[in-house]
């Protein structure tokens, strides 16, 4: 419990005791029985039994593969992901040579197309002329309350963006698409300023705020305004451009883009909506899945002496699911997905990705302990869980080693991802508010007891 101001010692003791009886009270009379959600079929996560998403819209945005159907049978399969009917191995094989793949993304996600030469040039205009923030943002909003959690630090930033709008009410789709390129542009320079502010107010640390350059790349500004000495190879700003379009967008059912269709549906505002969205992603079963996976990474490494060893690995993974071991959560991170089953085609391309980089690292012994872990969890996790439904690695299992390579500190992994994503919160946004439907609302069965009311004097 935080310290109150002008507090003795003796009433912050009296304090905790009186918090410990009301927790004690809180979970007494909140806790449901587990079989009242088998008695009335309840959707827990709005999932069925098979744990499979219940249906609960439409959209055009993006579609995400894991089964064929043979004989009227559903057969797990190689997982593939279409973003706006374009297949995310095309998109980025496509996107090969070429700089600007994120802004191409983009550009498809909002407007259902891959843009032309001249449609491109116009929309990079655009976006080059909002890729900044003043001065004043930067002094009295990013640097004033630094702190640090970096995607707290975004809500907040975001939220106050609300204030330097003329027209923040307005929900048009014409103003929503306003606002949604200009929060794409600036969600990386909030991102990385407020890890720089942190680090000088917190840690002492030399600041230095570099603005971004027009011509340059997200993925290329992002490393330039990161990095000290301004410099970056090549295959490092195409690496982090691919883990950007890969992480841009991944259906509406997904915990952040849901809360961007349920804020959506209620008709508030755009900044509220994406402070909403970052705080659904800011949570480790989402979002912060990929600092777990590489924290979990860091702790194999200290506890197994041989990382080529097999067995050696199997034994200390069989600790991590039975809860003997990391964080005692049963948890291998990156492994498993609620829809993919054979693979995860993000996590394929990341991974080829991760392997050129590291052979540029020189850090092949890291990624060959990732491919291990990898292929040995696949197998002992089915046989611990009993399971019948295949598991594959997911794109945080390798995101993380990815980021680690380019030198993207710990505290800018799960913000990388709200960077990437914001192009999905919007386009979701967007189809939400086009559409016009009903604000989203659904049930939930009371399971408690009605009871008369009685007077205090008499309890």
């Amino acid at each position: 419990m935080p310290k109150q101001e002008n507090m003795r010692m003796e009433d912050i003791e009296e304090l905790k005791l009186d918090m410990n009886i009301l927790e004690e009270e809180l979970m007494h009379s909140h806790r449901i029985d587990p079989n009242l959600y088998l008695e009335y079929d309840v959707k827990r996560g709005l999932r069925d039994s098979t744990g499979k998403g219940v249906l609960t819209g439409l959209t055009e945005i993006s579609d995400i593969c894991a089964y064929d159907f043979i004989d009227g049978r559903q057969i797990p399969s190689d997982g593939h992901l279409y973003y706006q009917g374009v297949d995310i191995y095309d998109l980025v094989n496509g996107m090969e040579g070429r700089k600007y793949g994120f802004e191409e993304t983009i550009y498809l996600l909002l407007f259902g197309k891959l843009p032309d030469q001249k449609e491109m040039e116009r929309f990079q205009d655009v976006m080059f002329e909002l890729e900044s923030l003043s001065s004043r943002f930067v002094r009295d909003v990013i640097m004033k309350a630094s702190n640090q959690n970096i995607m707290n630090a975004m809500q907040r930033c975001v939220l106050t963006l609300y204030t330097y709008d003329d027209d923040p009410e307005n929900i048009s789709p014409r103003n929503v698409l306003r606002q949604s390129m200009d929060l794409i542009a600036k969600l990386p320079l909030i991102a990385v300023y407020s890890y720089h502010a942190y680090r000088h107010f917190r840690l002492d640390e030399t600041l230095f705020i570099r603005n971004p350059e027009r011509g340059l790349s997200l993925a290329e500004n992002i490393l330039l305004m990161l990095r000290p000495d301004r410099k970056y190879t090549e295959l490092e700003a195409r690496v982090l451009d691919i883990a950007l379009i890969l992480h841009a967008e991944h259906g509406g059912g997904n915990n952040s883009s849901f809360t961007t269709r349920v804020v959506s549906s209620s008709g508030t505002d755009t900044y509220s909506s994406v402070a909403a969205s970052i705080g659904s992603l800011k949570g480790p079963r989402h979002g912060g899945a990929n600092l777990k996976a590489q924290k979990m990474f860091d702790n194999i490494k200290e506890n197994v002496k041989d990382w080529t060893n097999e067995s050696e690995i199997a034994e200390y993974l069989q600790k991590i699911l039975d809860k003997k071991a990391f964080d005692r959560t049963g948890l291998i991170y990156g492994m498993g997905h609620a829809v993919y089953t054979l693979s995860d085609p993000r996590e394929v391309i990341l991974k080829k990705y991760a392997r050129f980089l590291a052979e540029e690292k020189g850090k092949m012994e890291e990624f060959a302990l990732y491919d291990l872990v990898e292929k040995t969890a696949r197998r002992l996790i089915p046989v611990h869980r009993k399971m019948f439904k295949p598991v594959c690695a997911n794109v945080d299992f390798y995101s993380g080693f990815v980021y680690t390579m380019l030198g993207i500190p710990q505290e800018l992994f799960t913000p990388l991802f709200a960077i990437a994503r914001m192009p999905g919160w919007s386009a979701h946004r967007l189809e939400e508010l086009i559409n016009a439907g009903k604000i989203i609302r659904p049930a939930y069965k009371y399971v408690g007891h009605h009871r008369a009311f009685i007077p205090m004097n008499e309890r």
